[in-house]
């Protein structure tokens, strides 16, 4: 598990460090820096994993348009990027990268360490990126060139349905990611534990993944229980949202990490607390989360899935919350949970709008 990361001179960081959990909550104002942290994890992992003759895109991995490299020097820096994370299985790990020139499409990799965090070995389903732009319902999908073992939902969740197709009908792989109400055997299928995350987080519905003959183009349908078969743009965006977290999730590799924007897209406020319960069970079950989301419900449901369900010590999860700054550095706040489910601590500003709303509607009323 990574534990911390130290960022230098990269975007909104001139130097800053983070902590991290099982289960991690990037959240606070938009433009704060927020992003800025998971493009940096992006970053280093493709120096790990996909860089090419010490060199590395900073537009096209992982969908990222981070333009020149002088776009993403830190404007108080004159030193090259650095990125330190430490993790319980490598200890210490650092890169260092240089900005050939300031218009450069990218950069080079000057220093990457011997031994990184598990979720860096470049094993299939290790670590894995849900972006916010996850794609919407489709008639028919396209095909990842990887062998069944190997398949990734992608930074969109556009091979869901060959996941599906490919591997609905086997047994999980990780047998603590079956439900613990649901006898470990024969009958903990992929698909049905997908099933069955999707009733609770969008609605009851059955999925059935389609490879169309002799092409590589998938599709997926939907029927709820007891109906007929539509095409998934029949079926609203809801499900298209949650259906990639909650695959990347029950496929993940155990020790791997998942990171997450927008999990509460397109989802009714029942669903996005649901959505939190889900990643606070998936932190449990050996799968490090970093979520990035702007909705109380997700929080709310993190904090059930601690105080009510007890799936998470309160020490397995935390809270950073992102302001604006002085200087354009942001200030980042680090929360959290109580045993039963509370919030450390409060600031000005974080979630709490609801009162805030409430609070000028009553004064309204009572002016009347």
């Amino acid at each position: 598990m990574i534990t911390s990361i130290d960022i230098r001179g990269f975007k909104r960081f001139h130097r800053k460090s983070f902590e991290f959990a099982p289960l991690t909550i990037l959240t606070g104002l938009n433009g704060s820096g927020k992003t800025s942290l998971i493009q940096a994890l992006l970053l280093t992992w493709e120096a790990t994993a996909g860089a090419s003759k010490g060199a590395v895109r900073l537009n096209g991995p992982f969908g990222l348009e981070l333009g020149t490299a002088e776009d993403i020097r830190n404007w108080k820096s004159t030193e090259s990027i650095r990125i330190v994370l430490l993790s319980t299985t490598g200890g210490e790990s650092s890169w260092q990268f240089g900005m050939p020139s300031e218009d450069a499409l990218y950069v080079s990799v000057e220093e990457k360490p011997d031994s990184r965090p598990a979720a860096f070995s470049g094993e299939p389903r290790a670590f894995t990126y849900l972006c916010a732009e996850r794609l919407g319902p489709r008639s028919n999908s396209g095909a990842s060139p990887l062998p069944p073992i190997d398949l990734e939902v992608g930074v969109h969740g556009e091979y869901c349905a060959q996941i599906l197709e490919s591997l609905g009908d086997k047994l999980i792989e990780d047998k603590s990611r079956a439900r613990s109400d649901r006898e470990q055997g024969a009958t903990a299928l992929l698909k049905y534990e997908v099933e069955r995350w999707l009733a609770e987080i969008a609605r009851p519905v059955e999925i059935d993944a389609i490879r169309y003959a002799s092409s590589a183009m998938f599709a997926l349908r939907f029927r709820s229980p007891g109906g007929e078969w539509v095409r998934a743009p029949n079926m609203g965006f809801g499900l298209s949202y949650a259906l990639p977290v909650i695959l990347a999730g029950l496929t993940a590799k155990a020790g791997g990490l998942l990171i997450v924007e927008n999990p509460e897209a397109h989802l009714h406020p029942a669903g996005q607390s649901q959505m939190g319960a889900f990643l606070g069970w998936l932190a449990s079950r050996g799968v490090q989360i970093i979520v990035e989301t702007h909705s109380d419900h997700v929080l709310n449901g993190v904090r059930r899935a601690i105080g009510a369900h007890q799936y998470l010590a309160a020490n397995q999860a935390l809270v950073h919350f992102f302001e604006s700054g002085q200087d354009d550095e942001p200030v980042v706040h680090r929360l959290g949970f109580t045993p039963i489910g509370g919030v450390s601590h409060w600031p000005p500003g974080f979630f709490d709008q609801y009162q805030t709303d409430i609070a000028t509607l009553g004064r309204i009323r009572r002016g009347k």
